[in-house]
């Protein structure tokens, strides 16, 4: 999932501001007049459709173009079904990606949970004609949550401690969870879990958090990084038994658009973004700043040239 965050009505109105500053618009997954992203030397850069891949993709998007290098901003694309799909036929270039849900999607009987067991394995599993960077020591999972009321009521701190009671709660979290190993599949098979229902919702956005804040679901799929679970008092759950594995963020792109200026420029991005960043990062756009304009200040703050 990843892959994953939250304000989903933020999310679709920041990726319209962004498109304007990397020539986006129209169709999403438009690549260009023969819908093929990969023509030339331009980068289309896309995104999920949650605020912190937009970020991520707006971070990668301005120093790519610090650097000389064409871009084109496709933001807001959907889920990891659709953008993989987007990078496989070419209509993309390069996605913002988490290492351990793209890792479970690819191979849902993955069982690498580590930074570095998550990493090698994924390596080895992309679809062919896509390649990963560096992974970023920046990281954003899936977390189930509860409210402070319902972890001292049936004294919950892990995972684990839902079993007695999860037929009593009702989860809720993105549709896709519903068939994910990350997700309901393996909440009932690793934890033994079996929730009382499951609601549809978003991908740890603005539905899940009003429905949990509300009462409307006891246990929600939220991302570490949502700077929410502090303000809404919150409590994440620990995932004692790793059903989430790391997610590091890792640049995804075509490999015929990889070059020294693309992975050079990346992996500088990579090294110096931080969990903290976008646990920061988060918080604002939740005061509905601009994404390009955090991107901009976080670029300049790490000493990385941008727009």
């Amino acid at each position: 999932m990843k892959k994953r965050t939250f304000l989903t009505s933020l999310s679709l109105a920041a990726a319209l501001a962004l498109s304007a500053c990397g020539g986006g618009g129209g169709d999403p997954l438009s690549g260009g007049g023969d819908n093929k992203g990969s023509a030339g030397s331009q980068v289309v850069i896309g995104s999920a459709d949650f605020t912190e891949s937009q970020l991520i993709a707006s971070i990668y998007s301005q120093a790519l173009q610090a650097k000389g290098v064409s871009v084109k901003e496709q933001f807001n694309i959907g889920s990891r079904e659709v953008y993989i799909q987007a990078l496989k036929d070419s209509s993309i270039d390069l996605v913002p990606e988490y290492t351990g849900a793209l890792l479970s999607y690819l191979d849902p009987k993955s069982t690498a949970a580590t930074p570095d067991s998550v990493t090698s394995e994924l390596k080895t599993k992309l679809p062919e004609g896509i390649s990963m960077l560096t992974p970023s020591p920046a990281e954003d999972k899936d977390v189930v949550a509860v409210t402070q009321a319902t972890a001292d009521k049936y004294k919950l701190t892990t995972i684990s401690d839902l079993a007695p009671v999860a037929g009593e709660l009702v989860l809720g979290g993105p549709a896709e969870w519903k068939t994910r190993q990350q997700g309901v599949v393996g909440l009932r098979d690793v934890y033994g879990l079996n929730f009382k229902d499951f609601v549809s919702l978003d991908a740890g956005g603005t539905l899940t958090m009003t429905a949990l804040t509300n009462g409307q679901i006891q246990a929600g799929d939220l991302f570490s990084t949502d700077p929410g679970l502090k303000a809404n008092k919150l409590v994440a759950l620990e995932d004692n038994k790793n059903l989430f594995a790391a997610e590091n963020v890792v640049p995804l792109i075509k490999a015929g658009k990889q070059n020294d200026t693309v992975t050079k420029t990346l992996d500088a991005v990579s090294a110096k973004l931080t969990t903290d960043d976008l646990i920061s990062m988060n918080a604002e756009a939740a005061t509905g700043t601009n994404l390009a304009d955090i991107a901009k200040k976080w670029l300049a703050g790490a000493g990385i040239n941008g727009q």
